[in-house]
């Protein structure tokens, strides 16, 4: 029996060491520290929130108190009890559409009640763990929805940028823009395009005092230039008013129709849970991508749904907006070097402290300058990145039409016509099939593109009934599902054809054919006593030589008159198959003929797939990211470990994965010529040595003795010896007492082998960061390095992560680290 547990109980704890009873613990806890990273995170992402949440406060028509509480229970509230520590929450451009309407129509004590009533639905999803699938939300209804409310948010503050008043709706706002027009504020329309220029400009100042001067969040220097500007001009504006803490509007009782009001609690439940999630998710990503930052453990989502809802609950309580995750402050947190929760914490501190000391200095900014402020990140969320996205993957319509009624008629009602319109894209994919029938040189070809469900079977048979009898036939199955219907009639067919003279082969991806074996349609009638092996290939790309099953096993030596290792003259007959055997098959050995037979089924499978890719980069030359260090093992298949494809890796190998450092006297400098070529040439963004178990190297390195102390390892006079010389510091650091070894998350090393391999990865990236080029990079932020330790037996990688107990090896868990 599952129960809801708070949230803080799922936080790491301690481990706790036992002691005799009635008898002091050996050591006291540790205080409250906060790392200085986490610090100056906090004060970038304060300075920024500062302004957003008084322009959002704006936007909406709540009191501009709102948006400060909000922001800082966001910090405090959500900050300690969600799961994804890096995340900063708080007032959300997302959430304006929605709790403007809630405004107008209820008024603001209503809203607050909302806003309790959301945080309260938010903690139920949360108890039952619904958080995962929340993300199996189209990707495309997300994305429009935000555009819409995007593009809601500009139109509306269009007005207040003009020196007016929005009005209601988007309709509403257009139809009043050309009298704004007529009527427009000078001094109000300066301020706000200072401000835009400002945003727009101070990213991109160039030079190193440029770099110097992009520290400083833009919003802020957009709003204190336009706020100083004004001051000194005397210009008349309205200004933020911020009336007395004591006359701040608290939550009352909820007041209107019932259905009116659960359609606001649903609204705002869905657009502060779906935001919050999605930019948990991108929060991992963008910690991932720091430089150097090793092992990022990923956001528990279901706690973070119960932090937002704990956070939307006294938000709404204390007379707040509600809160949300917010992705430009949780970007200028990751960005700003943050660590741990602690900075989102300490954020919201520095908002309360701003609310209470910073009154009148907030009181002179225009109202003007935060409008184009709210205004400028509306227009951000209509991402030209996503537009291109989701018509690269034909859903443009989905998107289209979220955005439409989410601004012609308003979030849940736009939702609702996406949810209907991805439906009805996905069915119109599933019954939309087309089949055709060609003949090339005597050879029929039926072509089904699409999914072949029972709806496509007519016109199936006919396209197949087209083939006249004792024809060959191919038929060519591009889709990836076939049902029963389609399958028997397919296979009624070939039976029939093949009966009557006719060949058929069918071809194409099947993946996903759920009746019967794949092999089931892709051959004739075998005859009796022969083995069925024209059929399509079943094994995988990974399937080692010796488990191939698509050939005909050896024949015995009685039965083929020939000894395994005889060869065959170009002429003769393979016994195997009765084909008369090519000339480049002549004096071919069994090592020869696995070469060639896996060049074949490469050429014949997997080239026609890859042949459009291969030829782009062939055209564009490649451009890998990372550079992958890892042993000549052949247990070691880097393509499929990192699941990366042509282009995607730019691969070194040789015996036990080492790197000489600089200057070493071996004779080789293949390593270093790559490391060059990879940083300076290439420019990837990522090293990575990967070390494995049982690896012969370091056994070897285990076995030798060492001639002197300066020398660990004794010198041989073989290539290998010298070779192995480079791995002596990985075998002294293991044999020093005093260093503290790498180890394994969960489990002690198996033997010293396995100690040796994971310490030679430790010590192979400090050779790394030796090497000039190297450094340099490391220096400029340009370049990462990462350790990876791959467990053959276990087929488990780990990946080196620096933690306060010292260097350790966590597992890469089996999960989709990517929504």
């Amino acid at each position: 029996m599952s129960a809801c547990v708070p949230a803080g109980a799922t936080e790491p704890a301690h481990t706790e060491r036992a002691h005799p009873p009635h008898s002091p613990p050996p050591g006291r806890r540790r205080g409250f520290r906060v790392a200085s990273a986490d610090l100056s995170a906090a004060v970038a992402v304060f300075l920024i929130a500062l302004p957003l949440s008084l322009g959002i406060a704006l936007t909406t028509g709540a009191p501009l108190q709102a948006g400060l509480v909000a922001a800082a229970v966001g910090g405090l509230v959500a900050g300690r009890l969600g799961g994804s520590p890096l995340q900063v929450s708080g007032p959300a451009a997302g959430l304006t559409v929605v709790t403007a309407d809630v405004i107008h129509q209820y008024g603001w004590r209503t809203t607050c009640a909302v806003t309790v009533l959301a945080g309260l639905a938010q903690l139920g999803l949360g108890c039952l763990r619904v958080a995962r699938g929340a993300l199996a939300v189209s990707p495309a209804i997300v994305h429009g929805m935000l555009a819409g409310i995007g593009v809601t948010i500009a139109v509306a503050q269009a007005h207040i940028v003009l020196g007016g008043e929005p009005q209601s709706s988007v309709p509403d706002n257009l139809r009043a823009l050309p009298a704004q027009l007529a009527g427009l504020d000078p001094a109000a329309l300066a301020m706000s395009v200072l401000t835009l220029a400002v945003l727009l400009l101070w990213p991109r100042l160039p030079g190193r005092a440029g770099h110097l001067l992009r520290r400083v969040p833009a919003a802020l220097v957009a709003v204190a230039g336009a706020t100083a500007i004004a001051a000194a001009a005397g210009l008349v504006l309205p200004l933020v008013d911020l009336p007395s803490w004591r006359s701040h509007a608290l939550a009352g009782l909820p007041e209107g129709p019932v259905l009116g009001l659960v359609a606001a609690v649903l609204a705002t439940t869905l657009v502060c849970s779906v935001q919050s999630l999605l930019g948990a998710v991108a929060v991992d990503k963008l910690a991932s991508a720091r430089p150097g930052a090793g092992h990022v453990v990923r956001s528990d989502l279901d706690r973070e749904l119960l932090g937002q809802g704990a956070a939307n609950v006294v938000s709404g309580t204390l007379g707040g907006l509600p809160v949300a995750g917010v992705a430009v402050r949780s970007t200028a947190n990751v960005h700003a070097g943050a660590v741990s929760r602690n900075s989102t914490m300490l954020h919201g501190v520095l908002v309360v402290a701003a609310a209470l000391l910073l009154v009148p200095l907030l009181e002179l900014i225009p109202l003007a300058s935060l409008a184009a402020l709210v205004m400028a990140v509306g227009i951000r969320m209509v991402s030209l990145h996503h537009i291109r996205t989701v018509t690269r993957h034909r859903e443009v319509l989905v998107y289209a039409v979220t955005a439409l009624g989410v601004i012609s008629l308003g979030v849940l009602e736009g939702v609702a016509l996406g949810i209907a319109a991805a439906v009805g894209v996905a069915l119109h994919r599933l019954t939309r099939t087309r089949i055709t029938h060609t003949e090339e040189d005597g050879v029929h070809h039926v072509h089904v593109r699409g999914q072949l469900t029972f709806l496509a079977v007519p016109r199936l048979s006919r396209a197949l009934h087209l083939v006249p009898q004792g024809a060959d036939a191919v038929v060519a199955l591009d889709g990836s599902f076939m049902d029963h219907a389609a399958y028997e009639t397919l296979q009624d067919w070939q039976s029939t054809h093949t009966a009557r003279g006719g060949t058929v082969e069918i071809t194409g991806r099947r993946t996903g054919v759920r009746i019967a074996e794949p092999g089931a349609l892709a051959s004739g009638p075998v005859p009796d006593g022969e083995p069925d092996t024209s059929g399509d290939c079943r094994c995988r790309a990974w399937t080692a030589w010796r488990n191939h099953q698509c050939d005909r096993p050896s024949p015995a030596p009685d039965d083929a008159g020939a000894r395994p290792d005889e060869t065959l003259e170009s002429g003769e007959a393979d016994p195997r198959t009765g084909r008369a055997l090519s000339a480049p098959a002549r004096g071919r050995t069994p090592g020869g003929r696995q070469l060639a037979r896996g060049l074949s089924t490469f050429q014949r499978r997997t080239a026609p797939l890859v042949r459009g890719e291969l030829a782009r980069l062939a055209r564009e030359g490649q451009r890998p990211s990372q550079l992958f260090l890892t042993c000549a093992d052949s247990r070691v298949v880097t393509s499929m470990i990192t699941s990366s494809g042509p282009g995607d890796l730019f691969v070194v190998r040789n015996v036990g994965n080492l790197v000489p450092p600089p200057g070493a006297e071996s004779g080789d400098d293949s390593v270093a010529a790559a490391l060059e070529y990879a940083v300076d040439v290439l420019a990837v963004r990522s090293i990575t040595v990967c070390g494995h178990s049982g690896c012969g190297a370091m056994q070897a390195l285990l076995d030798s003795r060492p001639a002197s102390p300066a020398s660990p390892a004794a010198p041989a006079a073989t290539p290998l010896g010298r070779w192995l010389r480079h791995g002596g510091p990985s075998l002294e650091r293991l044999r020093d007492t005093g260093a503290s070894a790498p180890r394994l998350a969960g489990r002690p090393p198996a033997d010293d082998v396995e100690q040796l391999c994971l310490t030679n990865v430790v010590q192979q990236l400090e050779h790394l960061r030796a090497h000039e080029s190297v450094a340099h990079a490391l220096k400029e932020g340009s370049l990462e390095l990462h350790g990876v330790y791959f467990h053959v037996g276990e087929a488990q990688a780990y990946l080196l992560a620096e933690q306060e107990e010292g260097r350790v090896f966590d597992r890469v868990r089996d999960v989709d680290l990517v929504v």
